[in-house]
């Protein structure tokens, strides 16, 4: 059994699609059905045809990707597609062969059937294998750090351990290269939150981010809360609106509707005008469906978001916090999207 990475689009805009019809898919609709392809040189030849335009070293690597897609992938496969607009990666086996789907949606008729069986927060991936899952190629194996026996233990219910002396080192041999840095810095980041901002901490971390926004805030004593663990309001007393009722949920596994629901219940009883679920693990897919009808009342931070939202407000945090979670900025090269 073999692990893949399959990406969904550059800014995940083909997710939706690859979870709800059972598939991961490529891009390259130009290139055609791969299936009556015989070799890597006729695959490349075809690829020169379709993108005269784009260098030579562009086409060598596409052609190892969809060569991988095409002919490399086998029935019973691990895949892993990593989440865009949820720190979430999905996994699922491989449940049938290559396909061109001449009548799905653009950038979408590349397809491998799959049977997903599971979504996990990256907080519960170690870190050495978020390297790994970091990789920019849209298609490649993932070998390093005994990946394919971990991620099989987690879809059976066991916790991930990093390796102690994980293997993060590029290898010009390795598919899994080019790999993604500001995601890498952004799991660091996660990682380091998640050690030390637990439970109740988690709130503490919350409140300053919404002060730094200009909020008055009151978190609710640790015990029975009600369904709310902030309530905040503009305004040097907190009298003015918008008031928020706040539910902040620090386990690594995904909320479901429930959350949502049970936020807006009790937004009534504290006199919330809006309410913001803060769900560390990320949240199902449903609960963004949910979410959807509350757009006005409602709104969701995943881990992500929380990130952004610490590092757009980081010099007004107060120092304490900062010390707690030193951080800086940095400048990196973007690589080439080629």
């Amino acid at each position: 059994m073999t692990l893949w990475l399959v990406r969904a689009g550059e800014h995940g805009e083909r997710e939706d699609f690859a979870l709800e019809n059972n598939v991961v898919l490529a891009g390259w609709d130009d290139v055609g059905d791969l299936s009556q392809i015989k070799t890597r040189p006729e695959l490349l030849t075809q690829l020169h045809k379709t993108y005269p335009d784009r260098k030579d070293k562009t086409l060598k690597n596409w052609e190892a990707q969809l060569w991988a897609l095409s002919k490399r992938i086998q029935y019973g496969d691990l895949v892993a597609l990593p989440l865009k607009r949820r720190p979430v990666i999905a996994f699922g086996k491989v449940a049938g062969s290559y396909e061109f789907k001449v009548d799905n949606p653009t950038e979408a008729k590349q397809i491998i059937p799959v049977k997903w069986e599971g979504e996990f927060a990256r907080s519960q991936i170690g870190q050495d294998l978020l390297y790994s899952l970091g990789s920019a190629q849209t298609v490649c194996r993932i070998e390093r750090n005994n990946a394919e026996e971990r991620i099989k233990n987690l879809l059976a219910g066991k916790t991930d351990t990093p390796l102690k002396a994980p293997d993060i080192v590029s290898d010009e041999n390795a598919e899994e290269t080019n790999f993604d840095v500001e995601q890498y810095a952004r799991d660091q980041i996660v990682k380091f939150i998640n050690s030390q901002f637990k439970g109740h901490d988690l709130e503490r971390l919350v409140g300053a981010i919404l002060v730094a926004q200009g909020y008055t805030i009151k978190i609710v004593p640790e015990g029975p809360d009600g369904g709310v663990d902030i309530i905040a309001g503009r305004g040097a007393l907190g009298f003015d609106p918008p008031r928020l009722a706040v539910q902040v949920k620090s386990s690594d596994s995904p909320v479901d509707v429930g959350v949502v629901r049970e936020l807006q219940g009790v937004m009534g009883t504290f006199g919330a005008d809006l309410g913001l679920v803060v769900a560390w693990g990320g949240y199902k897919g449903t609960v963004e469906k949910e979410a959807l009808k509350q757009f006005f009342k409602i709104r969701l931070w995943d881990s992500d978001e929380l990130v952004t939202m610490l590092q757009t407000h980081y010099e007004q945090l107060p120092a304490d916090i900062q010390a707690e979670l030193p951080l800086k900025r940095i400048w990196a090269l973007v690589p080439n999207e080629e």
